[in-house]
């Protein structure tokens, strides 16, 4: 069984770092385009997913429980459009008891915090499926910056918070380019690339490059 173990924090200087804005940054643009993919497309793609996915889950789920004590979903509170706040559901992939997420807080490809089917679930992005209830419940949608925790928004310039001008997404364009391996302050510009620049091509273009990554299960922790 897995026990929680003392994780790897950064020092504020890499913190700083990771969060600072490129020198060469643009100013702030426009209003969003709303120009992505209908709004309607998306809680009708997720619940159809969820239905079809449905006995897998439970699988799952089951696996989950039988693996390590604690509950099958992990709920924590991340920051949405306008900086609303809402409860983003995962799959647990951790033991109970661990702080998997916060400023400063590394996840690494073997960390121990990880179970062993969290392992297998985070290769494949499987722990995000439950993204799709929030999906569902007009809190995220499929594409678009992927949604973060307050105590990180609190270290944002204004022009970073410009990400959160959209609905966050299950996937976005700072995904298939790089995902965790890229500092933040280089994910975050990839988001306001994406806010300026929202187009149906290109939503079709982020979903199709995550499923191959998905698939191929690259580029998911910050080792690798």
């Amino acid at each position: 069984m897995s026990t929680p173990a003392e994780r790897r924090e950064l020092t504020e200087e890499e913190i700083a770092r990771a969060f600072a804005e490129p020198e060469n940054a643009p100013p702030v643009g426009s209003e969003a385009p709303e120009t992505g993919l209908p709004r309607w497309i998306d809680p009708l793609l997720a619940g159809t997913v969820l239905v079809l996915l449905s006995p897998i889950l439970l699988v799952i789920a089951i696996l989950i429980r039988l693996d390590s004590r604690g509950p099958v979903l992990f709920k924590q509170i991340r920051v949405g459009r306008y900086e609303s706040t809402f409860q983003l559901y995962k799959l647990r992939t951790m033991s109970e008891g661990s702080d998997p997420v916060g400023v400063g807080t590394v996840v690494e490809r073997e960390d121990p915090r990880v179970t062993r089917v969290g392992h297998w679930l985070r290769r494949f992005s499987i722990d995000e499926v439950p993204n799709l209830l929030n999906v569902v419940r007009g809190e995220m949608r499929i594409v678009g910056p992927r949604p973060t925790i307050p105590s990180q928004v609190v270290l944002f310039s204004d022009r970073q918070r410009r990400r959160h001008d959209v609905r966050p997404g299950m996937t976005g364009w700072a995904q298939i380019n790089g995902r965790v391996g890229l500092e933040w302050g280089e994910r975050i510009e990839l988001d306001i690339y994406y806010v300026e620049h929202r187009s149906m091509a290109l939503d079709l273009r982020i979903i199709f490059r995550t499923v191959w990554l998905v698939l191929s299960g690259k580029g998911l922790y910050t080792g690798g």
